[in-house]
């Protein structure tokens, strides 16, 4: 097998029964500010156009760049989806023209065209990606890899049972924006930036560790600021309290924890390996090589050729003021209130700071989770802070971006403060934008939760959660003839019996309703009803 860096997470896999690209990222993402390192320019796209697989881990901007696989990558290409709960990533490669798609099953080996073999790991919590990541493990029946790219698996198992892996490919460095847009004081930014970087590190020791691989591969980062305001955020001389350590400094830090099995695999890097667990690498010129070692002359080079990209893309954002508070009241505030579990955890107020840009005013807009309302700050306290330019947000507001993180927050051109630790709940609000995501976590929530919930529907006790994507069905649910259907996907139910009308892998708990669910005269006092489904009401034969 041979395997080709095509930059950061990027991959080309050659064998005998196929060609697999995995992650080809070449546009500057998250406003652009961040773009590929090593520079990844020179990459022939029609080496990669014509595979015959595509893979794209998940929908950070880093792994997914629509506008290259737009214009690049064919589009009978079969793609290979993770097992992903919602169907974000299909959806968006679909709406690029890619129509054969392979669904894989969560850990489970997928069979493919002569004889290659490949298993998915899927993660599906909501602090996972932009809801979901995933890694890769092909075997073409002689070499097995296992692409980790920045994919965090918990699980044990799996992946191992599959045999003996002959190469890891897998992320050391930072993808956050934390400490540095924060506002703690320096000395305190230093000292948690050094332990972010050691941390990640180990992190990535751990995981080959776990996973025993005859030969590692670092990549999947770092990505390099080339923006003039960001510029700083890179790491010039491997400073111990950067986030974001290059190659070079966790092959160091590996040989200081006495491994010897891992190789540089920067952008062009060919290794091959054969079923005998030998691996020869086709390096790129020892001059390219030096010439990235010395990172701020080469950057600088860089910037000056890529400048332009990225003036384009904040050309493009909004110049003028709309309404912000009125926007932002009519799409989000109907997620606030169904979100219950998210703003029991955010527990409080957040404050979006709106920076002006060339004269005019800033702006203050409160998220208030606890009345379930956005307003202009009133001077109530807050426990989180962003502040971020107008143009920014008026794009994200404007186009209804349903994920904040996978655009500002990555994107580091923002300012944050918060009293109190690191609270996940803000940052999986700011992902899940839109029904379908927060019908998701609030879902995912109630599982995690325990607790279980249930409703009413057409003389039947049924389980509150949608089976698919576990929407709550009081809210989208509707019954007809029988039949529960989930208004958030279209996906219907069998009252009688509970089977899945759309799929054979789904089940609705079901059974019949007892006088006791619904004490006279107080028809909702152990279940909420499902919106429609009572034509009578079913203990006394009034109209409800």
């Amino acid at each position: 097998m041979r395997v080709t860096s095509i930059g950061h997470a990027g991959l080309l896999l050659e064998t005998a029964a196929g060609r697999i690209v995995c992650d080809p990222w070449f546009t500057p993402a998250y406003f652009g500010s961040w773009v590929p390192f090593p520079d990844n320019t020179g990459i022939d796209p029609g080496l990669l156009a014509h595979a015959d697989y595509l893979y794209v881990s998940h929908l950070h901007r880093d792994h997914f760049d629509p506008d290259w696989l737009k214009r690049h990558m064919a589009k009978d290409v079969t793609v290979l989806l993770p097992d992903y709960p919602v169907p974000h990533l299909r959806d968006a490669l679909a709406g690029l023209g890619f129509h054969r798609f392979v669904q894989t099953r969560n850990d489970k080996v997928t069979e493919l065209d002569g004889g290659l073999r490949v298993l998915i790991s899927a993660l599906v919590s909501p602090t996972d990606g932009p809801i979901g990541d995933s890694a890769l493990v092909v075997d073409d029946g002689r070499v097995r890899v296992f692409n980790q790219n920045d994919a965090r698996p918990v699980a044990s198992g799996p992946i191992e049972e599959l045999g003996p892996l002959h190469a890891h490919f897998l992320q050391f460095s930072g993808a956050i924006w934390y400490p540095m847009v924060y506002d703690f004081p320096e000395r305190m930014k230093r000292t948690l930036g050094q332990r972010k970087r050691l941390n990640g590190m180990a992190r990535a020791l751990g995981y080959i560790e776990q996973y025993r691989a005859s030969h590692v591969l670092p990549f999947a980062g770092p990505p390099c600021f080339l923006d003039e305001d960001l510029f700083h955020l890179n790491d010039f001389g491997q400073d111990d309290t950067n986030v974001f350590p290059d190659q070079f400094a966790f092959l160091d830090f590996l040989r200081e924890q006495g491994r010897d099995n891992a190789q540089l695999f920067l952008t062009g890097t060919t290794v091959e390996l054969t079923p005998d667990h030998e691996c020869a690498v086709t390096q790129i010129p020892d001059e390219e090589i030096e010439r990235i070692r010395d990172r701020r002359p080469y950057l600088l080079a860089y910037q000056e050729k890529t400048q332009p990209v990225i003036d384009r893309i904040l050309g493009e954002l909004p110049q003028d003021r709309s309404d912000l508070v009125g926007r932002l009241k009519e799409w989000v505030e109907p997620l606030m209130r169904t979100a219950d579990h998210t703003c029991a955890g955010v527990n409080g107020r957040v404050l979006l700071d709106v920076a002006a840009v060339d004269g005019g005013d800033d702006e203050a807009i409160v998220f208030d989770f606890l009345s379930r309302e956005i307003v202009a700050h009133d001077g109530r306290p807050f426990r989180h802070r962003f502040r971020a330019a107008r143009p920014l947000i008026e794009r994200l507001v404007r186009d209804r971006v349903e994920d904040w993180v996978n655009e500002l927050f990555l994107s580091c051109r923002f300012e944050a403060s918060r009293s109190g630790p690191y609270n996940e709940f803000v940052y999986t609000f700011f992902k899940s934008l839109s029904q379908a995501r927060m019908a998701y976590v609030e879902g995912y929530y109630a599982e995690s939760s325990g607790v279980e919930e249930y409703a009413l529907a057409d003389g039947h006790v049924v389980q509150r959660r949608c089976p698919h994507l576990n929407a709550d069905l009081v809210r989208f649910g509707t019954v007809a003839d029988g039949v529960l259907t989930c208004r958030l996907h279209g996906w219907e139910f069998e009252l009688a019996t509970g089977r899945c009308l759309t799929s054979d892998d789904r089940k609705l708990a079901v059974r019949p309703q007892e006088p006791l669910d619904t004490p006279l005269g107080e028809a909702d006092a152990a279940y909420p009803r499902i919106a429609g489904a009572f034509p009578t009401d079913p203990v006394n034969g009034n109209a409800p």
